[in-house]
């Protein structure tokens, strides 16, 4: 990739902080969506992460001819059978925000705790641990000078738990527990998620491939 431009094809303004901090570092010039304000949202109609992080990246790209960096990522639930998925944004409906989409969570996961859940399992805190899960992100890099893409997928395994801990990040992180540090994603600095997080590994991948180029 000989452009020095990305797009990055997203309003989410925390995915746009943690890759624009990834980019910058090469050099290269970062947008996103936000200084496209006319583009149109991509339907996300693919039913795996890689689908939907290819159809929003190759629209974007064919459009304005610069490379485009897009992503699909969220949280799969052991004991929603891996709900919500490629769904996790808009868990709750259309339009849903976080606080909207984490009560959904919490609400399927409550109406499991006599069933399928079992004896729950208690943090030092109190809160109580509801499953397992992880966080899934797949980039996709399409440069439309030549029809290519760049593709790396990353992945961080913990347990949701009833309660938020922390106030950073975004998304489901207030409830998801990382027993193998003892902190919340939410209480994670910037770096520190980035050095464990999904999306920071699958942009650690993406970088090294990028470089070999």
């Amino acid at each position: 990739m000989t452009d020095k431009r990305i797009i990055i094809a997203s309003r989410n303004r925390g995915k746009i902080a943690e890759f624009s901090h990834a980019f910058g570092q090469l050099g290269m010039r970062v947008a996103s969506l936000h200084d496209y304000p006319d583009f149109p949202d991509i339907a996300e109609t693919g039913d795996t992460f890689l689908m939907n992080a290819r159809l929003k990246a190759k629209a974007l790209g064919d459009e304005l001819g610069i490379p485009v960096l897009a992503d699909d990522s969220g949280l799969e639930v052991e004991a929603l059978g891996g709900d919500p998925g490629v769904y996790s944004a808009r868990y709750a409906g259309e339009g849903a925000s976080d606080a909207d989409n984490n009560a959904k969570l919490l609400k399927k996961l409550a109406a499991l705790q006599d069933d399928a859940l079992g004896t729950v399992e208690k943090l030092p805190d109190g809160s109580r641990i509801w499953s397992e899960a992880r966080f899934v992100c797949v980039l996709s890099l399409y440069d439309p000078a030549d029809g290519s893409f760049l593709e790396t997928e990353g992945e961080v395994r913990g347990v949701i738990t009833d309660r938020p801990h922390g106030d950073g990040g975004f998304g489901y992180d207030p409830l998801f527990w990382l027993p193998q540090l003892g902190r919340g994603m939410a209480e994670l600095s910037k770096e520190e998620k980035g050095a464990i997080s999904h999306r920071g590994e699958a942009l650690k991948k993406l970088l090294a491939r990028i470089e070999m180029r």
